[in-house]
Parts: C-alpha cells; structure tokens; sequence
C-alpha cells in the first residue's frame, strides 16, 4: 500500500518515530494546543486529528486511535508499516479494578489480556500474550517515580464490551489484572507482528471499587495531564 493509506491522509515523513495516541481526536488536540511547539495537523481524515511537533525540542506526533480494537489496529498497523513510526504511547482512559488504585491514578500497562480475538488473525498453535516494550515500561516507571504519581505496573484488560452484560469484570480482577479498557492488545500485537515498540498509559477515569471518584468526559479529555506529560517525557 502507498500512502495516502485510506485512513490517513499524512505524507511520508509527516509523522515523528514516536506517536502518543489517546482514544479521544480532542485529547489528541488537546496536546498538541498545549505541550506541543510549532504543531502541525497532518492528519484529519474523519475527524482522526494528527499533529506533529516539538516538545522541548524533541519531535512528536500526536494522534487519535478512535474506540476499541479494531479501530487502533487500523490506525497503528499503517503507523507501524506505511509511515515509519518505531513506537506508540497509548495514553488513555481506564476503568480500575484494584482498591490501590484511584481516580487519576496511573497504569502502566505492562501486558494486555482480552476478551476479543484480534490475534486469531496470526493463526497461532496457542495464545498469544500481548506485552509492551520493556524499556517504555521501565522509563514510564521512572518518570511517574519521578513526578510523584500513584501508579502500577501491570496487566489490563483490552475488553471488546464496553457494556458488559454478564459484568466480568471482577473475574479478571481476581487474577490481579487493574483495570480495563478497549485497545492496547492490538496495539501490542501489531507492535510485535512489526517488530516495533508499544506501551499503553492508562489514567483511572472510573473505578468498580470506588465509583463516587468516576470522572466526566471533559475531565477525561483534559485533566489527564500527568499522564500525557510522562509520555512526552519518554517519547525518544
């Protein structure tokens, strides 16, 4: 495939190595209005905002992943193979199943269990365990270590359910997985079909134990600053 891909209208060379990539196309803006210099919008295809910058003189890009699996696996697969991206931050929104955890909190997110079937594609003789680049993990710990955060290093949960009839979320909770969201196995996988580096940062938005800490959609989009501020931070 040439670029142009079908969902991104960026030219080669437009996107820096390091991509952070929230959920949200206005968090997306929301860093590159607010930490980024001399940003550029080089992406806009259905409202999928990319920005390219400087943050304290380091070229980054910023751009929105959109909801769930299927979406950020179109979006990283032709980072990763069409544009010459090495690595993605996923800095997004999570629900919290520890009690050690609050909202605000961060979750570093070391391996991704799922219940969807992104890696089937692979055709694999067992199942694959979705993990991120250890040097991201272990820089990203540094840095909240650094700022002064509450955070775990851990497992999440990239669910395909965002309502969860049969409400499981506390069966994975049992087996020491901390929260829950909808994307970082496939960005995990593509990582590691590409050979490239992958890590999801995830900031506590609601919690199952604590649910009169759980945040608005405003506050989701753009008080989650520490979050993105450890991502620049270790952007290479």
């Amino acid at each position: 495939m040439s670029v142009p891909t079908p969902h991104i209208s960026a030219k080669v060379g437009d996107f820096a190595k390091t991509v952070l990539m929230p959920g949200d196309p206005l968090r997306a803006r929301f860093i590159a209005e607010n930490y980024l210099e001399n940003a550029v919008l080089v992406n806009n295809v259905r409202g999928v905002q990319g920005y390219t910058g400087y943050y304290k003189g380091k070229r980054v890009s910023v751009m929105a992943s959109g909801m769930g699996q299927p979406s950020i696996g179109i979006y990283s697969y032709e980072l990763y193979h069409f544009y010459g991206v090495e690595a993605i931050i996923r800095v997004g929104s999570c629900g919290s199943f520890s009690p050690d955890l609050h909202a605000r909190d961060i979750i570093v997110a070391m391996g991704a269990c799922t219940n969807g079937n992104y890696a089937s594609q692979y055709n694999l003789p067992g199942t694959f365990c979705p993990i991120a680049d250890f040097g991201l993990v272990r820089r990203a710990a540094e840095e909240c270590e650094k700022v002064g955060v509450n955070y775990r290093v851990g497992n999440i949960l990239s669910s395909d359910m965002f309502y969860d009839d049969a409400n499981s979320g506390m069966q994975w909770a049992k087996m020491g997985v901390l929260g829950v969201e909808m994307e970082s196995a496939a960005l995990y996988c593509n990582a590691a079909r590409a050979g490239k580096k992958a890590l999801c940062i995830c900031t506590v938005s609601d919690s199952f134990v604590y649910p009169e800490e759980n945040t608005t959609a405003e506050e989701r989009q753009n008080s989650f600053t520490k979050m993105m501020e450890i991502a620049l931070t270790i952007a290479e």
